[in-house]
């Protein structure tokens, strides 16, 4: 797996596939930088070693070229997190692209308008990817986000640079990380899948049950595996033409001796509302007309202890409606056994937004081993897919 590590950068153009699709607030202003410092370290690491980074990155999904869309509002951000002053240009291909780039400095940032300017981004085109190549001498592909899409800038481009193409250090660290549980995990191995529904984790749990010795199922698609049992579940979430599924899923997880682990007890809740009356229950027996919003206390010990005896450990997906504060303590329970399992030398991988909004938000991100920057392109790998992205620079 070749990295920036591999390179010398010295009077080269690195061209460098970032993902600063960041979040803005109505004026504009980035909310959150998360995404930009991921990608300091490969960007420092090019301009130490005396070269110049093109970054090019997309910004939500334009259909034109909506102003809102446009890569110069993240600037001053870009240029803050990595204390460069960077600059811009108002396009990603063609004459203005060109001179910028042929104006570019050893030790100088680049950074290229939003690449969805131009569907045939999206659309895997050719030439776009051609174009896009003569802005660099080296390829870096950094954007994890965006791995897992066969577009113009994060898989056709790798063609272009049949020598001189690399991962960055944060795509080559999510594939490290996620390989982990995937392969080079030490036993016990927990997978915590939580979530609001079966049908958008079936191709992990498939997949990930070769692997795991633990399979813990919380949040909203737990409802759909109680209720297939026999259980009572009121008004809880629940995707019905998925019961056969989940019996199916118990079955095949105890031929490959997986210990699945469902909530015993649960928060109910009289509305979907943090105002909403609550009481514990039985997760089997919810009375009608109530709904389970949260893990109970009794399971939120059990699955603590499970977490807590593990070696390595997978996280995707709350086991409840954390948002709200009523209903967040199972999710921060199982937030606070990950960190104690973590500081006792286990291996914790946060993967997939609504966790890692979690463990952000109750301030465990510090407390586990790493947190995946990619939603979708985690969750692809976790299925056992493949990554356009990924597969072009190794081919």
């Amino acid at each position: 797996m070749k990295t920036v590590t591999d390179f010398n950068f010295e009077n080269k153009k690195a061209l460098i596939r970032v993902d600063f699709n960041v979040p803005l607030d109505e004026n504009q202003q980035v909310t959150d930088t998360t995404r930009i410092e991921a990608a300091k370290p490969t960007i420092i690491k090019i301009l130490e070693d005396g070269g110049s980074c093109v970054l090019m990155s997309h910004l939500g999904r334009p259909k034109e070229r909506e102003e809102q869309f446009s890569l110069k509002h993240i600037i001053s951000a870009v240029s803050d997190v990595l204390s460069v002053q960077i600059k811009f240009v108002e396009d990603c291909v063609g004459d203005k692209a060109k001179e910028a780039v042929a104006n570019l400095h050893p030790g100088e940032i680049l950074l290229l308008e939003n690449l969805r300017y131009y569907k045939e981004e999206t659309d895997g085109d050719e030439d776009f990817a051609k174009q896009l190549s003569e802005l660099g001498d080296i390829y870096v592909n950094d954007a994890f986000g965006t791995a897992h899409r066969a577009h113009a800038s994060t898989a056709v481009i790798a063609q272009y640079f049949p020598e001189n193409k690399c991962f960055g250090m944060l795509l080559a660290s999510e594939i490290t990380n996620v390989n982990k549980i995937l392969s080079d995990g030490e036993a016990p191995i927990t997978a915590i899948i939580g979530g609001a529904k079966v049908s958008s984790k079936i191709t992990i749990i498939e997949n990930i049950l070769d692997k795991v010795d633990h399979l813990i199922i919380g949040g909203g698609m737990a409802f759909t595996f109680i209720k297939a049992q026999g259980g009572s579940i009121g008004n809880s979430l629940v995707e019905d033409d998925k019961q056969q599924l989940a019996l199916e899923i118990l079955d095949l997880a105890k031929k490959k001796n997986v210990e699945v682990h469902l909530p015993y007890d649960t928060v109910i809740a009289d509305s979907f509302s943090n105002e909403a009356k609550t009481q514990m229950c039985d997760i089997k027996a919810i009375p009608n007309d109530w709904m389970g919003l949260d893990a109970g206390p009794e399971t939120r010990s059990y699955f603590a202890d499970v977490i807590r005896n593990s070696k390595t450990i997978l996280f995707n997906g709350p086991v409840g409606v954390f948002e709200m504060p009523s209903f967040a303590a199972g999710t921060i329970a199982v937030c606070s056994a990950i960190a104690d399992a973590t500081k006792n030398g286990a291996f914790s991988l946060v993967g997939g937004g609504d966790s890692v909004s979690a463990v952000k938000q109750f301030n465990f991100g510090d407390q586990v081993s790493y947190v995946s920057t990619g939603g979708g392109a985690m969750l692809e790998m976790l299925e056992g897919k493949s990554l356009p992205g990924v597969e072009a620079i190794l081919s």
